[in-house]
């Protein structure tokens, strides 16, 4: 695990998923989405995964990363992208239930807040195992203690 000292603006790390059809339809419960065009998706053999919920995988992965997971943080929001009049995310092209997302995290801000925190800015980006960019996130901001727990 990396200390709040220890991350630069460039950092990058990565990580690979897939979403299975279950952990798209427990989120789907979960988050009481209901979305006529994605149940369409339903009697296809791979279901289109909604960006929402390819977006919550991407955070769930950053945290479990060797780099950050113990660490104490928590997502506070986005500052989004002045290019893209400050919106943080663009979903480029569909993704479907078990295919391979490939991630790539990259450190884009760091600022003190006081004597205990920091704050760290990630951009993610996503790409399908074509490696066509399926996704791309920027400015998810984190607020990270100092001094990870022993």
């Amino acid at each position: 695990m990396k200390k709040f000292s220890d991350f630069r603006i460039g950092d990058k790390f990565f990580s690979t998923c897939s979403i299975s059809d279950k952990e798209l339809d427990d989120y789907f419960n979960f988050s009481r989405v209901k979305n006529a065009f994605l149940e369409d998706y339903k009697s296809k053999k791979t279901q289109l995964v909604s960006g929402r919920a390819a977006l919550s995988r991407m955070e769930g992965e950053f945290t479990r990363l060797n780099q950050i997971y113990g660490n104490h943080i928590i997502f506070v929001g986005t500052d989004g992208d002045p290019g893209w009049e400050n919106r943080s995310t663009r979903f480029l092209k569909p993704l479907h239930t078990d295919e391979v997302l490939k991630i790539q995290y990259t450190v884009s801000g760091k600022e003190d807040i006081d004597d205990t925190y920091g704050k760290i800015a990630i951009d993610f980006e996503g790409s399908n195992q074509q490696g066509e960019t399926v996704l791309v996130s920027k400015k998810n901001l984190y607020r990270i203690k100092k001094e990870p727990p022993k």
